[in-house]
């Protein structure tokens, strides 16, 4: 097994681990809120539109989707939802949460998908786990229609927060990398998204408790 295949196997085990726990963090559930609301205002007058969460853990995302679209609908008919993610884990307990959610076994960069088929792609804290963000971004760009909306969440910068270590490790597997650095800026994300498919545009930052989280949306190019 290869470095990045040793690391990707590390962090699957990690989430793995997690996956009873995953749903008591109050941030994980806030970030998903925030992206759920903007997800259903990116979501299309086209029936049938589908909205993609990548990395969707325990489906935390999609199912404040769904909360919102039943408190507020929209002019999308029969909004479809599909979470994909590497840990078996998470998405058991997905499965147990909202056992009518669409779920796959997938990775970020390699999606089970044909090409245009989503409207809404979202993708909440996985980016600093992600070893080639940009064949991400392209292989998300690849699913989406044109014009279609990426929202992503990631950490922002914050002096009043302990630095996060480099790399964690979980129920007995190695450590795996993490960079939080590489996707905290607006910037960051803007020379990411540049020849991915994507451009920027717009970013807000939230704050839960000692965590800064800034949540971006793009457009595809």
């Amino acid at each position: 097994m290869g470095g990045t295949e040793a690391a990707a196997a590390a962090c699957t085990a990690h989430y793995d681990a997690r996956s009873a726990t995953y749903d008591d963090s109050a941030m994980h559930r806030s970030v998903a809120v925030g992206l759920a609301r903007l997800a259903a205002g990116s979501v299309g007058p086209r029936p049938g539109s589908l909205v993609l969460d990548v990395g969707t853990g325990t489906g935390l995302v999609l199912r404040a989707l769904a909360a919102h679209l039943t408190d507020a609908p929209t002019d999308a008919p029969g909004v479809r939802r599909l979470g994909v993610d590497r840990s078996p884990g998470l998405l058991a307990r997905a499965r147990a949460a909202d056992p009518d959610l669409p779920l796959a076994l997938a990775d970020a960069a390699r999606l089970p998908l044909p090409d245009a088929a989503v409207d809404v792609v979202t993708c909440a804290t996985v980016l600093h786990l992600l070893p080639d963000r940009r064949a991400a971004l392209r292989e998300w760009a690849r699913v989406v229609r044109p014009g279609g909306r990426l929202w992503t969440a990631t950490f922002a910068p914050n002096p009043d927060a302990p630095p996060a270590p480099p790399a964690a490790a979980g129920g007995g597997s190695a450590p795996f990398p993490r960079d939080h650095e590489a996707v905290a800026t607006p910037a960051q994300l803007r020379a990411l998204a540049l020849g991915s498919g994507w451009t920027l545009l717009t970013t807000e930052v939230g704050r839960h408790d000692r965590d800064l989280l800034l949540l971006a949306g793009f457009t595809r190019s």
